[in-house]
């Protein structure tokens, strides 16, 4: 259930047939809350009949479960998940870091901007422990930098340019450098406010 190169996903998958056995991409989403609360939502990839015999598990582990096709399905899936993580991350910093400076009331503006249209399951999780300064990490920055290769890389393979993801890795990436690999993905505010303390 990890994530991977879709190309590396449909090799098992092959093998996996040559020898008899069953094999499928599972990546999930949902960070450290959806694994504690069995919520994750699953992307699968593999033939429907092996996907319908591991869905009671993942049943277990997961509130939205989808088969998304053939095997590397899941991890498209999860790439493109990926991607939209990025931008609602760095525009979450940014919207912060904006609104520190226009000296309004950081609390307020969550509350405001999560009623509207600009509401993310980033500004809803991350937001509020970026307020508390929690850069514990649902998810590590080290993995995020990884998961955003994969994209670009896969991308580049479809003749695709993703120039917002490729800003949005250059920034974690910069993050990295600075010694916050190890932080959730939260902690990109750490690019604006140093070691990540609300400015006063």
């Amino acid at each position: 259930m990890t994530t991977t190169e879709p190309t590396l996903a449909q090799e098992i998958y092959q093998e996996a047939k040559k020898a008899g056995a069953f094999a499928l991409d599972a990546p999930v989403s949902g960070g450290d809350l959806g694994a504690k609360n069995a919520t994750l939502t699953i992307m699968v990839g593999s033939d429907l009949a092996t996907y319908e015999k591991a869905l009671p598990l993942f049943e277990k582990m997961g509130k939205t479960i989808t088969h998304q096709g053939v095997a590397g399905s899941g991890q498209h899936t999860k790439m493109a998940n990926q991607i939209c993580i990025a931008g609602t991350m760095t525009g979450m910093t940014e919207l912060l870091a904006y609104a520190q400076k226009a000296g309004l009331d950081l609390d307020k503006v969550l509350n405001t901007v999560g009623g509207g249209s600009g509401a993310t399951w980033s500004l809803a999780n991350y937001g509020p422990r970026i307020l508390r300064e929690d850069y514990s990490a649902g998810f590590f920055v080290k993995h995020f930098i990884k998961d955003l290769g994969i994209a670009l890389a896969e991308a580049d393979k479809m003749n695709l340019e993703l120039p917002a993801t490729k800003g949005a890795k250059e920034l974690y990436e910069q993050l990295a450098d600075k010694g916050f690999e190890n932080d959730g993905t939260q902690a990109l505010i750490k690019l604006w406010w140093p070691e990540g303390h609300r400015p006063e």
